[in-house]
């Protein structure tokens, strides 16, 4: 039977039978994120597109609240007409897996978060409060309404990012921010990947306040409609500002080449592009791994890679995103590209796109310390002690 609950309470309901026959539950929402993480088992699925609707937003505080399974599209609408925005850039997964942006619950789940994080933080950043299960069937709350808010241990920031093993959401509050009325980029041509990260680490480490840092490769870049390898700064705020700093970085920059403005809709689908990771998307049975280290490791990283296989990449978060696609074949290049992190410095590669066969076969989501493996199980057994809520997606890798 197909579990489509409409309240808070039908998924009390429904966690509560899961529970008492000890039958597992997937949850899913509009499905964006399905791919990411071991392949479902027998788990009964948990539908949450019917929770939805926004059900408070004072612009004048800069606070929205929604059922979880509010689109993403419809929330992001409800902003913009009151020149307002999600600041963290929820990903869309259209360009990687020919879904939609996903969920408010979602992005919150899987603590989301676009080019702007450099600046803005992620989406754990911007959660204020969510009502949620857990996999005892209790319904909580954390947070509150207000930006400034204090009740004690931060557990609506602590569900960011666990993948509903631990709760289902059923109602996020987040903080919105006032959309820049200008946005620019400034785009440096022909620079290998390492002079690019350079570039933009010294453009982040300016007063220009730079709102994104990316660097697209020769191939990335031509998927993307530039004319060759473009690394790229992007500047918001009021126009005189952003024209103002456009030109302090460019005499700053100029030791790496001639600067050049793109603006309007060319600058924001740019960086649509680069936040859905639609530069390396194609072609389509690539696997896709999302690698976060130090920004200056990013170049390293990749090339270490790329000397043991097939890959291609292109770099957001001024060098510290890695987004790479490798040929599926084996197990996908993880071992590799795990050692050359570790080699790095440390950090963290997470498949994102892949078929079944190698998400069963190698841990998706980058392993554990045992310590901190430890700590999460004993988390997983305080929230969801019959490992009802989400079991397989992450087994193994945390």
């Amino acid at each position: 039977m197909t579990l489509t609950p409409s309240s808070t309470a039908d998924v009390q309901a429904a966690v509560a039978e899961a529970v008492a026959a000890r039958a597992p539950l997937v949850l899913r929402g509009h499905g964006s994120k399905a791919g990411i993480g071991r392949p479902d088992g027998n788990e009964k699925p948990l539908f949450l597109a019917g929770l939805t609707g926004v059900t408070l937003y004072e612009p004048e505080e800069l606070v929205l609240s929604a059922r979880a399974g509010t689109p993403i599209a419809e929330i992001e609408a409800l902003l913009d007409a009151r020149g307002q925005e999600l600041a963290f850039e929820p990903m869309s997964f259209h360009a990687l897996a020919g879904t939609g942006q996903g969920t408010l619950g979602g992005a919150m789940m899987t603590n989301q978060s676009g080019p702007r994080r450099i600046k803005m933080g992620a989406a754990r950043d911007h959660v204020l409060g969510v009502e949620a299960v857990s996999g005892r069937a209790e319904i909580f709350k954390a947070g509150g309404r207000v930006v400034k808010n204090v009740t004690g241990y931060d557990l609506a920031k602590g569900l960011c990012g666990s993948w509903g093993t631990l709760a289902v959401a059923t109602e996020v509050t987040v903080k919105v921010l006032p959309k820049a009325e200008t946005a620019a980029t400034l785009m440096l041509l022909g620079l290998p990947s390492a002079r690019a990260v350079a570039a933009l680490s010294a453009a982040l480490g300016s007063p220009a306040d730079v709102s994104g840092a990316a660097h697209l490769p020769l191939d990335a870049a031509a998927r993307a409609g530039l004319p060759g390898p473009a690394t790229l700064m992007r500047l918001e705020g009021f126009e005189p500002s952003v024209a103002a700093r456009f030109e302090r970085l460019a005499v700053l920059l100029a030791p790496f080449g001639a600067a050049e403005r793109l603006a309007g809709e060319a600058s924001a689908a740019l960086w649509r592009a680069v936040r859905d990771a639609a530069p390396i998307a194609e072609p389509a049975a690539r696997a896709i791994w999302r690698i976060s280290v130090a920004p200056t490791a990013g170049p390293t990283v990749a090339a270490t890679v790329a000397a043991g296989r097939e890959a291609e990449a292109f770099y957001d978060w001024g060098g510290g995103l890695v987004w790479l696609a490798t040929d599926p074949v084996d197990d996908g290049g993880a071992a590799l590209i795990r050692g050359a992190v570790a080699a790095a410095g440390g950090g963290h590669a997470t498949l994102v796109r892949g078929p079944a066969a190698l998400r069963e076969t190698i841990p998706v989501f980058q392993p554990q310390p045992a310590a901190l493996a430890a700590l999460g199980r004993r988390l997983k057994a305080e929230f969801d002690p019959y490992a009802i809520l989400n079991p397989a997606r992450m087994a193994g890798d945390a």
